[in-house]
């Protein structure tokens, strides 16, 4: 592929700038509008032949067809949720603090995955349908995982530090996004390349952040942080860290 991952890198924080500098304290909007979407939209653009180009990304956001082995839907829905579901069992163990009166939003589950699909479609388009392939050209899918993932976590610091974010919050907040690209390459990668998979794996994770009591107001990156690290040693040690889709028992 014909692609730069340095200037997709450089034009996207070249465009997150002015949302930056309006940034709300308490919204990351430089995400919600789709920054990557933009910066890997104008790179097609230039680099494949135009609108049809553009075209033909886009219709990847509904690529489903690649997944033909339907036993990965469930780590596409079901394993982040899964995940932070033990994230909030060690957080009960653990004693740590969690509002009197809990409020999980179970009859909103259907309008916050359709608005964090959309979010997701504005980053994954970028990061994975741009990005990770010719990256994956260059280094194995391990190398190219922690890459894309400290990149994605710095330019998601810019927001979170506007949003009074610490920098012991940050720091678990970064581990916990790396180790969730390295669980997106994954499903990626066994899935065919679907960018539809790796849409709605992003989807559910943020669902599963917005089900943690009283809107994720009392979630702790720092041990999901720990448990979503964890479940990236196993995935990379079963399924190869050169392509993390040679499953090592098959």
């Amino acid at each position: 592929m014909n692609r730069s991952p340095l200037k997709f890198f450089l034009l996207a924080f070249a465009l997150s700038i002015p949302f930056w500098l309006i940034q709300p304290r308490d919204w990351p909007i430089s995400a919600s509008v789709g920054v990557p979407l933009m910066a890997a939209l104008i790179l097609v653009y230039r680099e494949e032949g135009g609108g049809r180009g553009v075209r033909r990304i886009l219709s990847r956001v509904f690529d489903q067809w690649r997944i033909r082995k339907r036993i990965w839907y469930v780590p596409i829905i079901f394993l982040m949720p899964l995940l932070y579901l033990l994230s909030y069992m060690v957080m009960r163990l653990m004693g740590l603090p969690f509002p009197d009166e809990p409020y999980f939003p179970f009859l909103l589950v259907p309008l916050l995955f359709a608005l964090f699909f959309i979010f997701a479609i504005g980053e994954e388009v970028g990061w994975t349908g741009y990005v990770t392939d010719p990256m994956q050209e260059r280094w194995n899918a391990l190398t190219t995982s922690i890459i894309l993932g400290l990149v994605t976590a710095i330019w998601h610091s810019v927001p979170l530090i506007q949003m009074g974010r610490t920098p012991t919050w940050i720091a678990w907040w970064s581990l916990s996004a790396v180790s969730i690209r390295i669980l997106t390459v994954w499903v990626y990668n066994n899935t065919g390349r679907s960018l539809f998979a790796a849409i709605v794996f992003h989807a559910m994770n943020n669902l599963s952040v917005a089900m943690f009591p009283n809107y994720g107001s009392h979630w702790d990156p720092a041990v999901t942080g720990v448990i979503t690290t964890i479940a990236a040693v196993i995935v990379t040690f079963l399924w190869g860290s050169r392509t993390l889709a040679q499953y090592r028992y098959a």
